[in-house]
């Protein structure tokens, strides 16, 4: 790895970590390159940077993972360093070796730090040999079938199958028994050679409520290395970080020093430099084990800065010019708790399916909130009119905030969710604020499987109060009157009444009740009071007064029989009230019943792609019968796979899509009989 001072820098990575990196670039005085796909052609790091080279088309492999493209837009443009971000070419050796030969500094480790911890079954050896405790399970060469099977048995249900090779939750799975091994030995394969090219299989034992603690650690090329405090991760889906923390819940100071000293251990142990996560995996006893590391920044390292006041990008950046690190590690500090929410474009309540769309409105307005900036972090890579495509991670931003304990600091993500607004694309906004005012969640109840042991209540059916089926009918006639430029449903003529009040009769119920089986009826009616309107609600016998005021943006306050309540609220497609608070996100279904009810339409089951994406296997043959929840194809969009299943029993008369093929949201995938 060769170091040496630069003056110019190129990104090889896009969305907000490319936007991050060259943040802070900048204002070290660095000239800043982006790099870009055709996807990408008006990204925000694009528009950003002060040069930016095109790579190539939509597809990773045929743009961002294009070794000699991005070596080629680095020697055009005269950059001197690279800087990976995360994921794409961050942990690619032979990239590292390339940059070597060109003369290029990589602001990372040298490859072979990567290659050390890349292949995870001899890393697993070499930490062994470090006294870095260690998981009991399989890592070794022989990768046929029936032994992994046998291993696997052996170790006892459940493992964790992963990728040799692999990283970010791509290629594993929890296996609970051995009837189901087989099954997931195959899907974890196909991912890993999708992704990694490569489908070797590691087995670990699958420990029932660990944590997930990891290690940032930093090192220099003159043998200096420290620890910057750790992160809890546990809260995942699919193995993939949701919510992380730092630090972590619980930590004592022996346990902290244990910790970060034997992650130091493990990156000396390759010869590392720069900056590297060591993740463990933490038991409720207090043992930790060592589970893989990082060669890389990861993306929760913000929560890391925020504790300790250290700009971690720029130390990565100092530490390739051939600085020693910043500070020792007995001048490094923690002070106070910090939180990381990644806001996904994805739909919790469709098994997390990845959402595309043009984002309309992304914004976060902290000073109409009340929230401190220095306190709240919005890392975005996008902006208002920005597209979310099909072709990468479905991850928009990281919502950041610090307060002077973990309680402040919760209380403060939870006011940031609220008042973020994003519309136009589907997100997991709303299933944040559940799980960060999850009452498990407050009291530090945290394993690896935390959203599969609350599943019941992290997606029951929503509850709704009087206050909200309220809030949900005043805010849709009010912002349905705004469409038609009108100062208030009162204003308009169908149904005038002289002298007496407009009445309109709504019904309001659960988005996820297509046929609002289950929809309240609200009835509203709406006098002169001088300059305001005073509005009369009667739902479910109860009546209440109302007024709605309009504040900036996409805030109101809505007062019921005195009461004023604040809150962030929009009308989607005319139909959909989304009201968000510290509280929670509420959604609710609205149409008026005083005309035409176009409700109660009996709902149709058609086989339609729920995202675009790739096929990736048929799984039956055309008129194969087939049972309920049988699998029938498999589908892969932003590096995950997703398995389509059979409505009801039947049979496929035939697909429209072979393996291989891409389909777009909404696209009929096979023609389906159900049995009579």
């Amino acid at each position: 790895m060769s170091l040496s001072r630069f003056d110019t820098l190129l990104v090889a990575n896009r969305g907000e970590i490319a936007c991050r990196v060259m943040r802070t670039a900048r204002a070290m005085g660095l000239r800043t390159i982006a790099v870009y796909s055709d996807a990408d052609a008006n990204a925000r790091h694009v528009r950003e940077a002060d040069e930016a080279v095109r790579l190539g088309p939509a597809a990773a492999r045929d743009s961002y993972l294009k070794v000699e493209a991005v070596i080629e837009a680095a020697r055009r443009t005269g950059a001197g360093a690279i800087h990976p971000g995360y994921g794409f070419l961050s942990e690619n050796g032979p990239f590292v070796e390339a940059l070597d030969t060109a003369g290029i500094t990589f602001v990372g480790p040298p490859a072979s730090a990567i290659a050390a911890m890349g292949d995870k079954s001899a890393a697993k050896a070499r930490m062994q040999a470090a006294g870095v405790p260690l998981v009991p399970g399989y890592h070794g060469d022989d990768q046929d079938d029936a032994l992994l099977k046998a291993e696997a048995d052996k170790i006892g249900y459940p493992v964790l199958l992963k990728a040799s090779a692999g990283g970010g939750g791509k290629g594993m799975r929890v296996v609970e028994s051995a009837a189901a091994f087989q099954a997931a030995l195959d899907g974890c394969r196909r991912e890993s050679r999708a992704a990694f090219g490569d489908d070797r299989m590691l087995i670990e034992k699958y420990l029932t409520q660990p944590r997930h603690v990891e290690v940032q650690v930093f090192c220099d090329s003159h043998g200096g290395a420290v620890y910057l405090f750790e992160r809890d991760c546990s809260v995942q889906r699919r193995h993939q970080k949701v919510l992380e923390e730092a630090p972590a819940p619980g930590m004592t100071a022996s346990l902290r020093r244990e910790m970060g000293e034997a992650a130091v251990r493990a990156a000396k142990e390759i010869g590392y430099v720069g900056a590297g996560t060591v993740e463990f995996l933490l038991d409720a006893d207090g043992s930790f084990y060592f589970m893989e590391m990082n060669t890389r920044l990861q993306v929760e390292h913000p929560v890391t800065e925020m504790i300790t006041g250290q700009d971690l990008v720029e130390w990565q950046l100092r530490v390739a010019m051939g600085e020693r690190l910043p500070l020792a590690q007995d001048e490094l500090t923690l002070s106070g708790h910090s939180f990381e929410a990644r806001l996904y474009a994805e739909d919790p309540a469709q098994d997390f399916l990845p959402a595309t769309g043009r984002l309309t409105r992304f914004a976060l307005d902290l000073a109409g909130a009340g929230l401190d900036p220095v306190r709240v972090r919005l890392d975005s890579g996008v902006e208002s009119g920005d597209e979310v495509s099909m072709h990468y991670d479905p991850m928009l931003a990281k919502l950041i905030v610090h307060g002077g304990d973990r309680d402040q600091a919760l209380a403060t993500l939870n006011r940031a969710l609220a008042a973020l607004d994003v519309q136009g694309v589907v997100t997991n906004r709303g299933f944040l604020q559940r799980l960060a005012g999850h009452p498990a969640f407050k009291a530090c109840e945290l394993d690896t499987r935390f959203i599969e042991r609350h599943e019941a209540s992290l997606f029951a059916p929503q509850a709704y109060r009087v206050e909200e089926y309220a809030g949900a009918a005043l805010i849709g006639l009010d912002q349905l009157a705004r469409e038609y430029e009108s100062r208030s449903p009162w204003d308009r003529h169908d149904g005038f009444r002289l002298n007496a009040p407009h009445t309109i009769r709504l019904a309001l119920g659960d988005p996820a009740d297509a046929n609002d089986s289950e929809a309240v009826p609200v009835v509203v009616e709406g006098r002169r009071e001088g300059d305001a309107d005073a509005w009369q609600l009667t739902i479910g016998g109860e009546t209440l007064t109302a007024r709605l005021e309009r504040l900036a943006g996409d805030a109101v306050a809505v007062t019921l029989n005195g009461h004023r309540r604040r809150l962030q609220a929009r009308l989607v497609d005319n139909s959909l009230v989304v009201m968000a608070d510290p509280q929670g996100e509420t959604r609710l279904h609205w149409r008026r019943i005083d005309g035409i009810d176009h409700g109660h339409h009996e709902a149709e089951s058609t086989l339609t792609a729920p995202m675009h994406g790739t096929v990736v296997a048929l799984l039956v043959e055309p008129g194969q019968a087939v049972e309920k929840g049988m699998p029938l194809m498999v589908m892969e969009a932003m590096k995950m796979e997703h398995t389509l299943t059979a409505p009801a029993d039947g049979q496929v008369e035939s697909f429209h899509f072979a393996a291989g093929d891409t389909v777009g949201q909404g696209d009929v995938l096979l023609e389906f009989a159900a049995q009579e």
